[in-house]
């Protein structure tokens, strides 16, 4: 008896292990979909990796490129040189950067096959800084489509992830990508955000996308026929660190504009709008010292849309942009920056 109960007992073990097995088996599995149903993130990246296949299906990269889920994600981010409507001549008063940009930037990506030596290849790193609003990130884009690269506009928010290690991943996947699609250029805004000083009291997680960064920056440096090219803009290049400068050598300052650039900003701005015979875009320029090329777009824009209170109910279309529109906006910015603090030249008349 006691042989036969011994033995029921040890036919039962297994038995026992397999119902615990498949126990332990369906918890995990519904943990597993329980977590994932309440991931905030999860539709976000479906939707990435969708966005994703579109925008390579668009840029006609091959489907023998085969990519990880983690540079799907990165690719999300890519614009297409075609869809970008910003041109240099769009750009005015900065025809000497703007040269020396196709001399270094752009003629190393279009004739790579004259630019091979290691002397003569575009540099890795371009960083464009100066005051809001000088155009900075205007020029990224016309870079990219000048030079018929493809353009990935990185947001930063997209390198961060909640799980431990995620975030190494996604920074690696930005470089692998870029070598995959090349010729690339990586543009980081506000790169002072992601990659400024060290110090000790760095998050672990920050700390290690920055090692991750400059170790697969410097592995592009050593390949010379790389055809990938890392451009930043910041308002505070103090605050980037330095082993982000060294990986940057081509550094360029866009600085507020002088009257001469204003005048050629005003012109540019007003080309393609009826404007009346009185406006002295020279005498603008010098009322408008101080002013950034985004502020001049908003004094031209202000000043377009308040014809439209002036109009009476007879009247079925607009009048040309005169000169008192100009002013009146003008007089109005002047007042807004004061009020939120803002230093601005006397201007020396506005009769």
């Amino acid at each position: 008896e006691i042989s036969c109960v011994t033995g029921v007992q040890t036919c039962a073990l297994p038995i026992l292990a397999v119902r615990l097995a498949a126990a332990t088996a369906l918890s995990y599995f519904t943990m597993k979909l329980l977590v994932d149903a309440l991931d905030p993130t999860k539709k976000q990246k479906m939707a990435a990796q969708k966005r994703a296949k579109q925008l390579l299906s668009s840029l006609g990269i091959s489907n023998d490129i085969k990519l990880s889920e983690y540079e799907m994600m990165i690719a999300s981010q890519l614009v297409d040189p075609a869809t970008i409507t910003i041109q240099f001549k769009d750009i005015a008063g900065l025809e000497q950067l703007i040269g020396e940009l196709k001399q270094t930037v752009i003629l190393p990506i279009q004739k790579r096959e004259l630019f091979s030596s290691s002397l003569m290849t575009a540099p890795k790193g371009v960083l464009l800084h100066g005051p809001p609003g000088c155009g900075k990130t205007m020029i990224a884009k016309a870079t990219a489509r000048e030079a018929g690269a493809r353009f990935l506009n990185l947001d930063i928010s997209s390198l961060t992830d909640k799980w431990y290690g995620e975030s190494q991943k996604l920074a690696g996947a930005v470089f692998t990508l870029a070598t995959k699609i090349q010729p690339c250029i990586i543009f980081i805004d506000e790169i002072d955000s992601l990659l400024r000083v060290r110090d000790q009291h760095d998050h672990e997680a920050t700390a290690m996308i920055k090692a991750q960064f400059m170790q697969l920056w410097d592995g592009l440096a050593t390949d010379t026929a790389s055809g990938v090219l890392v451009m930043g803009a910041t308002n505070r290049p103090r605050d980037v660190d330095k082993a982000i400068l060294r990986r940057m050598p081509a550094t360029f300052r866009i600085g507020l504009p002088s009257a001469e650039q204003r005048k050629a900003i005003l012109t540019t701005v007003l080309r393609m709008e009826h404007v009346s015979e009185d406006v002295d875009t020279w005498r603008l320029a010098k009322l408008t010292e101080g002013f950034s090329g985004s502020d001049i777009r908003e004094l031209c824009r202000s000043a377009a849309v308040g014809r439209v209170y002036l109009m009476t109910q007879d009247q079925n279309t607009l009048p040309p942009i005169a000169m008192d529109d100009l002013l009146n906006s003008l007089a109005k910015m002047r007042e807004s920056k004061i009020d939120c603090g803002g230093a601005l030249p006397r201007p020396p008349d506005l009769d």
